[in-house]
């Protein structure tokens, strides 16, 4: 093997077909872990909640259950409302909000679930096991070219018949190892077509489990704004912004053009909604809603409950706004914010 790599010896190089083979396996691997790894973030983006179940999986226990954002929220709703009575406007509608978070709660973990069955413990269960025979059987077959090319090197510099003699029967039985294993490796890679055909099949069934929490989470909303028919005018009396993002967000004559279409309602909804704080004026106060920890120098980290002042930059991602604290400043991401007065 250091002969090869100085360039001292010759190797035996393997066929086209098993080298495209192996090309592909690898090809296979890397990214089936990246979409493996990022679909765990989407479903599960604290990234403290992954390590914990990680850790759990290991040990196997069952992780202990927690209300996640969704369901945390709605209890918090319900009980406001509760506290400031059932009986006045504000008090009912934080109870229905509640209600309609918790369904979403609801929604969020049979999504979670499904997709940990159908879409990631398959995956899983290629990079952990189909993977890590191909893995063994490729460094086998490593071994056998060596061990054949050693033999051929030793073959040609054999002086005496007799030496010669054993040297031509050992190129023989290497050469006969290596094809046998060659063949095998053959076998297991070929399985990747296969692989890729199992892995659609669960990608299929990923997508239907994301189009029915989507689904859900629509008609839990839709039922949500029918039961607060005031919502419209609450909402530009609550905040002082011009008319026109809040009909865009609100106004139900939107919603019901376009209830034929789940796509273009949600498109709707979320332009809008992201544009509004871009549409006021200088900056305002901003809660945070969740802890975050700034990916780079650009972004400011966050914890739940500050307060801190937001504004837009012309130009800048629609999903993000400029965040200052005190003498720090940087990017930070809409979802985690509650726009203030």
């Amino acid at each position: 093997f250091t002969e090869e790599k100085l360039g001292q010896a010759e190797k035996t190089e393997l066929d086209a077909h098993l080298e495209n083979l192996l090309s592909k396996a690898e090809c296979t691997k890397l990214w089936t872990e990246k979409i493996m790894k990022q679909t765990e973030v989407l479903l599960q983006p604290n990234p403290n909640a992954r390590i914990e179940e990680f850790v759990y999986e290991k040990l196997d226990r069952k992780a202990p259950s927690r209300m996640n954002n969704p369901e945390l929220l709605g209890q918090y709703m319900i009980d406001a409302g509760n506290e400031f009575g059932p009986g006045t406007a504000y008090g009912n509608a934080l109870i229905k909000c509640g209600e309609t978070q918790k369904r979403i709660g609801t929604a969020d973990r049979e999504l979670i679930q499904t997709s940990a069955i159908n879409f990631l413990t398959p995956l899983r269960n290629f990079i952990e096991g189909d993977y890590k025979t191909i893995t063994k059987e490729r460094k086998l077959l490593q071994n056998k070219r060596l061990d054949l090319d050693a033999a051929k090197t030793r073959l040609k510099k054999a002086k005496v018949a007799e030496a010669r003699a054993a040297s031509e029967q050992e190129v023989r039985i290497t050469q006969s190892e290596f094809d046998r294993q060659a063949e095998i490796t053959r076998l297991l890679l070929e399985g990747i077509s296969s692989t890729h055909a199992h892995h659609l099949r669960c990608l299929n069934d990923f997508v239907e489990a994301q189009m029915t929490y989507y689904a859900q989470c629509y008609q839990y909303m839709l039922d949500l704004q029918k039961q607060l028919g005031s919502f419209p005018s609450t909402f530009l009396s609550n905040n002082n912004q011009s008319s026109a993002p809040v009909q865009s967000v609100s106004t139900p004559s939107v919603l019901a053009s376009a209830s034929a279409s789940l796509p273009s309602v949600s498109n709707s909804v979320v332009t809008s909604g992201i544009s509004e704080p871009k549409s006021s004026s200088g900056s305002r106060k901003a809660r945070v809603l969740y802890d975050y920890d700034a990916a780079n120098s650009s972004e400011l980290s966050l914890l739940a409950d500050e307060v801190i002042t937001v504004y837009s930059i012309p130009g800048m991602d629609s999903d993000w706004l400029m965040g200052e604290r005190g003498n720090q400043k940087g990017k930070v991401p809409i979802t985690y914010l509650e726009l203030l007065n």
